[in-house]
């Protein structure tokens, strides 16, 4: 069993009468694909926004190493890809990878790997305001995998994605991963979360309702098959 990164404990966050997320607990492990599936509304773009610091919670905690996480130690530890974003759009895709090892400290000697493995020599020149949703995609996908930090947290990877571009990203998820970088993606298509993914935390209605390997997921369901979609409705 791989090494556990982190944590989360307790974490919950309402946003007035709605509750988004109560007591969600889970961990993550060093050098895995971990799935957070659930349907839109489920409140995972909420709890990737929580892990990052982005949004305060109300109660709950990050730990690492038995410790709570904050502030800067945060920040070293997970990088948030949101879904649905175009940063800089006056400046090209190009600038946007140089930045992120430059600014941010990022990994220069992946920059080309990363170019290959996401398809961007097209687009470097490009400025990010001009590309379509799943170039965009793709561009912030490669800002991800140069950053420094041991985690990344991916809100919706492949959308905006053909099927053709969403299975090579899948590849060059899993060969980042099995370098140890731990990679977090929230996924609706529990389809495309049952092909890339190790394990899966099941959020439904702002709850936790299951963690685990699918082998392990279908055995909480008390079902014999492990066929993710079924086990899913099952436990939610």
């Amino acid at each position: 069993m791989e090494a556990m990164l982190c944590e989360v404990k307790g974490l919950s966050k309402r946003f007035g009468a709605i509750a988004a997320l109560e007591d969600v607990t889970f961990h993550v492990r060093r050098g895995e694909l971990l799935g957070l599936i659930g349907p839109n509304g489920a409140g995972k773009s909420t709890l990737f926004e929580c892990m990052a610091g982005v949004l305060a919670s109300d109660s709950g905690s990050l730990c690492a190493g038995g410790r709570a996480v904050s502030g800067r130690a945060r920040t070293e530890l997970l990088f948030y890809v949101p879904d649905g974003i175009s940063p800089w759009p006056e400046q090209s895709a190009g600038w946007a990878l140089d930045f992120t090892i430059g600014f941010l400290g990022g990994r220069a000697e992946l920059r080309d790997e990363v170019v290959g493995q996401l398809g961007l020599a097209p687009l470097l020149g490009q400025h990010i305001g001009t590309l379509s949703k799943g170039q965009r995609k793709r561009v912030l996908l490669g800002v991800g995998l140069l950053t420094p930090q041991p985690a990344l947290l991916i809100d919706e990877p492949f959308e905006g994605l053909d099927l053709r571009q969403a299975r090579e990203i899948a590849l060059a998820l899993r060969v980042h991963a099995e370098r140890g970088r731990t990679l977090f993606l929230s996924i609706h298509q529990i389809s495309d979360a049952a092909r890339v993914c190790d394990r899966f935390v099941l959020l439904s209605g702002g709850r936790v309702r299951g963690e685990g390997t699918v082998p392990e997921l279908a055995a909480l369901a008390k079902r014999t098959d492990e066929d993710l979609e079924e086990v899913f409705l099952a436990l939610t």
